[in-house]
């Protein structure tokens, strides 16, 4: 199944008040940032083991850990947890920019120097959320790190 088929199937499997929330996301998110690589992983490891919520993923971003390697991955996630949905934005140098910027006008969410989390779309400012998306992607821009993330969806 390709990644489409994937987030479409893993959509359609959320409780009907998320699935709504998570499919109006994808689709501002699809909106507000087109033509970029579309990733799904669905949380588990190598070994089939259980490691994270599945997650959809926007753009590209390198990651590089302290021992000098590097990962390819997404930018941009999306997933959903216990209490609500996650929007994770990595690449951002300042982990508190995050909070600091768009904490307070966000709603109700709580920021990590990575993550926003809530409950529903309906308790947070989605035109705030949207600028902090942009926000992640104009940094990485910055860096040079998308361009193979502007390829196109996958």
């Amino acid at each position: 199944m390709n990644v489409q088929g994937q987030i479409k199937e893993h959509l359609a499997s959320q409780p009907e008040a998320k699935r709504s929330d998570m499919q109006e996301l994808h689709r501002l998110i699809l909106q507000a940032l087109p033509a970029r690589k579309l990733w799904f992983f669905d949380g588990k490891d190598s070994k089939g083991k259980t490691v994270s919520n599945p997650t959809i993923g926007y753009g590209f971003h390198t990651i590089a850990y302290a021992d000098g390697t590097t990962r390819d991955s997404f930018q941009v996630g999306m997933s959903a947890n216990k209490t609500g949905i996650s929007v994770y934005i990595f690449g951002i140098k300042d982990k508190t920019y995050l909070a600091k910027a768009f904490g307070k006008k966000l709603g109700k969410a709580s920021v990590t120097g990575y993550c926003i989390r809530f409950k529903a779309l309906k308790d947070i400012h989605i035109d705030i959320l949207e600028a902090a998306i942009r926000h992640g992607f104009e940094a990485q821009e910055e860096k040079g790190s998308t361009k193979r993330g502007r390829m196109g969806l996958r």
